[in-house]
């Protein structure tokens, strides 16, 4: 939070103006810059508003939080009160969303969205981003765990009228989520007065200050029952070595008071992904607070949609990596990081607040914030400039810190058609394994086919969805890539072959053109159509993959050239070494590669690494042959 006083201080500070400067000073020092101009306006005109409506009521010695940071959550709550509770004597909290709007339109088809004049697009009605607020913390602080009926919830809309946003009031309203307006502020006093007293609050803000940050019971077990009620996972072999591993190491950390790591390593399909639901649900069916993260937006996104389908409330259990830089040290007992070759050397970035820029390396933050941290990775699928997740490297951290490290490698794996074969021929075709490229021998297991040209590629894979298969193309990053659509424009085709054009997958969080958000391409069937990027494909698979070898790998002679000046990626600088460059070129069309559980086809826009790649693929997996 940026301020925290009483509300009579609050209101006198408020008089003399040395609020909002010590605001503005709270906020540079811990988010690194300056607010904008708007959010400043916003504590000008509403912090006076909510100060004053306390005061008026009686309580003064309420303490408010401002700008109150949820935890885990870059989402901050305008005001928290904390008191007593006029009838119960016990803690009573109010989050108060503070809204200077004089008119909005509750949307036609959804009246928890809203339309303000303000804004493009359609908002969250604040009825509903209150009581979102309210169940979030009850979910993550533990002090509210145990006593939801503490907390309650307001939007004030202090500028508001009936007429001007009376359509707002359909929005179902409850003990979290109710709205208010100021042509109606003596109903808002009143509200206050029912939830708090005048007695100070200066310890029941204390209280919340330092509960206990992590999942409650209650949330565990709405996760437990959803992810365990969905279809069951069978897991063999390794992948229940590495189940019992983690779970193991769980009651040894509990019963001995120690800590653990955990790494389980594999490649593309051996299940890291099913181990790591598998051991949630077991995890919250046995109330071990656990949580899951990757580094990547649209695994993170696909995974809350898979958990969190018919209990909203279970997405808020899949996290980022850098959620966790302020994390209490062993405050939760497990932390499953999915997708660990993700990791970055730090958490921090430009947005990053200064007090939270400890220099601490991201693999570091991870293994401090629980007993059981558990690594899932493949190493091969480091395909960025700073990425560092690799056995060693969280091998050397532990080590540093003198705990326990068990490694467990699956080898078995259900991508590609369970063809250990054709995962060989891949690392070896791209030079990640040593021995040097072979010739493709059909196994039965994964089919590899060979196309002259992209219409070749897209009209095989257009067959393949006809008879009821998924598939996705995919290329390297060798065309520039249009990130920003202005609204009511098709995406633009900036993959062009010859006279061949197709977009990218959409760059962002929404929908363009009937194309699914990024995070989305590769499970929703709207996904076919646009060419995805390894950071939209990585993370998933379907049941056909059509891959495109850009300019960036050709091959010249007796082996592959890359040609980093062909390649468009804006992670790649000038200052990444070649070898860098080389290694995580490869990576890409490794990762591509390996996406199909059925089969591949591969074209390259190349006319010499075309014949090279029918030459190892062999004629009789030609694109006519199928």
């Amino acid at each position: 939070m940026l301020f925290r006083d009483s509300a009579a201080l609050v209101a006198a500070e408020c008089l003399s103006g040395g609020l909002f400067f010590r605001l503005t000073e709270q906020f540079a020092h811990v988010h690194g810059h300056r607010p904008s101009a708007s959010e400043v306006r916003s504590w000008e005109r509403s912090i006076p508003v909510l100060a004053s409506a306390l005061n008026d009521a009686g309580l003064g010695q309420v303490e408010m939080l401002l700008e109150y940071g949820l935890p885990l959550n870059s989402k901050r709550a305008d005001a928290v009160l904390a008191g007593v509770h006029p009838r119960t004597g016990l803690p009573s909290y109010v989050i108060v969303e503070l809204k200077q709007w004089s008119s909005a339109e509750p949307d036609d088809d959804d009246p928890s969205l809203c339309h303000v004049d303000a804004y493009k697009r359609a908002v969250l009605n604040p009825v509903d981003q209150v009581r979102g607020y309210c169940q979030y913390l009850i979910n993550f602080n533990r002090a509210l765990a145990e006593h939801p009926e503490r907390l309650s919830g307001a939007a004030y809309l202090h500028n508001a009228t009936e007429f001007g946003v009376g359509g707002l009031f359909e929005a179902q309203e409850d003990q979290y989520g109710q709205l208010f307006i100021g042509s109606r502020r003596a109903e808002f006093i009143d509200f206050l007065r029912s939830r708090l007293s005048s007695a100070p609050g200066a310890a029941a803000a204390d209280h919340l200050i330092n509960g206990k940050v992590g999942p409650s019971t209650q949330l565990m077990a709405v996760a437990a029952q959803e992810v365990r009620e969905r279809e069951q996972f069978v897991l063999l072999d390794e992948q229940q070595v590495a189940y019992r591993t983690v779970l193991n190491a769980v009651r040894r950390a509990k019963r001995s008071d120690h800590k653990e790591v955990v790494i389980v390593t594999g490649g593309p399909g051996t299940g890291k992904s099913v181990i790591a639901l598998s051991l949630l649900g077991e995890l919250y069916r046995q109330k071990i607070t656990a949580l899951h993260a990757t580094g990547s937006q649209s695994f993170t996104t696909t995974m809350r949609k898979v958990a969190g389908t018919r209990k909203r409330e279970v997405r808020d259990l899949f996290k980022y990596f850098n959620s966790f830089m302020t994390a209490e040290h062993n405050g939760l007992d497990v932390l499953i990081c999915d997708e660990a070759h993700r990791m970055r050397e730090t958490s921090a970035n430009r947005y990053t607040p200064a007090v939270n820029r400890t220099g601490k390396a991201q693999v570091e933050e991870l293994i401090d914030a629980a007993r059981v941290p558990v690594f899932l990775l493949d190493e091969h699928q480091v395909v960025r400039p700073g990425e560092m997740g690799t056995v060693a490297e969280i091998e050397a951290i532990a080590a540093k810190k003198n705990l326990t490290c068990r490694v467990v490698s699956l080898d078995s794996q259900f991508r590609c058609g369970g063809s250990e074969a054709y995962l060989l021929w891949v690392l070896r075709l791209l030079g990640l394994e040593p021995g040097g490229h072979v010739t493709w021998k059909p196994d039965g297991k994964m089919q590899l086919l060979i196309a002259d040209t992209p219409q070749e590629l897209e009209a095989l894979l257009e067959e393949r969805r006809s008879q009821g298969y998924t598939a996705r193309m995919s290329a390297g990053y060798c065309w520039n890539w249009t990130k920003k659509v202005p609204p009511g424009q098709a995406l633009p085709a900036d993959v062009v072959i010859g006279d061949w054009r197709r977009p990218w997958n959409v760059y962002g969080d929404r929908a363009v053109g009937g194309a699914p958000p990024a995070a989305l391409w590769a499970t929703d069937p709207a996904g076919f159509g646009q060419v995805g990027c390894v950071y939209t494909a990585q993370g998933f698979e379907y049941d056909w993959s059509g891959v495109i070898i850009g300019p960036d790998l050709v091959w010249r002679g007796d082996g592959w050239h890359v040609n980093r000046g062909a390649s468009k990626d804006p992670v790649f600088k000038k200052s990444t070494p070649d070898e860098d460059v080389s290694r995580l070129i490869r990576n890409t069309y490794k990762v591509l590669l390996t996406r199909g559980m059925i089969g591949t086809i591969v074209y390259s826009t190349d006319a010499e690494t075309r014949a090279k790649l029918r030459e190892l693929i062999g004629a009789a997996s030609s694109f006519a042959a199928v």
